[in-house]
């Protein structure tokens, strides 16, 4: 019995056992456009990434370590957590330190790195996307095929082919661009389980507040 046991154990957290931190393949960044998250979330939320004085485009999600197939999280680690001041600095580009706090937690901790330079690798990531001019002029609320936002992000970044992003959507809004990267923040395809790809042909986005 007890060899039973642990057999059903090892079988049934193969993916616990893998995540160590700093072993990891890839990176996918995620965009999210801040007014749709708001109109779905974050205004039920009361999130300060919502008032309408912050003009909030596409932000940063979050950078995500991946592997070729699954990703880890949560991994442990002896590192301090980042300190309030340090999750504050990154609501500028993530929208509130909330979300940087969550970030570090889930994923984060599976770079390898602190806080400090898990931080500046994900401002340095958001810093090398030219994210499309066009959704900030918008105006009015529209609504587009998900492949508009992929054609608009490769059109304005050399080397990104459209194998290297994906977008997503959720209760019929326009949710997130996801972008794959090298661990040197090169582009690159992504892994087939990462790829997310919205097959919406109308789906709502909100121009920026």
């Amino acid at each position: 019995m007890l060899r039973l046991m642990t057999a059903l154990f090892l079988l049934a957290s193969p993916a616990s056992a893998q995540d160590q931190a700093g072993t990891f393949d890839y990176y996918v960044m995620s965009l999210s456009w801040s007014a749709n998250w708001c109109a779905l979330e974050g205004d039920a939320r009361q999130s300060p990434q919502c008032d309408d004085t912050t003009e909030n485009g596409w932000i940063l999600h979050g950078l995500w370590p991946q592997y070729e197939q699954g990703y880890p999280a949560n991994c442990r680690t002896t590192l301090r957590p980042p300190s309030r001041s340090q999750t504050s600095e990154m609501a500028d580009i993530m929208g509130s330190s909330g979300l940087a706090w969550y970030q570090w937690n889930k994923h984060g901790v599976c770079s390898g790195m602190d806080p400090v330079d898990y931080y500046a690798l994900s401002r340095e990531a958001y810093s090398r996307i030219n994210r499309p001019e066009v959704f900030r002029k918008l105006s009015k609320t529209v609504t587009l095929p998900t492949s508009l936002i992929e054609q608009a992000f490769v059109k304005d970044n050399a080397d990104l082919t459209p194998d290297g992003v994906t977008v997503t959507c959720k209760a019929g809004y326009i949710q997130e661009a996801r972008i794959c990267l090298t661990r040197d923040l090169e582009f690159r395809a992504c892994g087939r389980d990462a790829v997310r790809d919205c097959t919406l042909t109308n789906a709502q986005f909100d121009p920026m507040r």
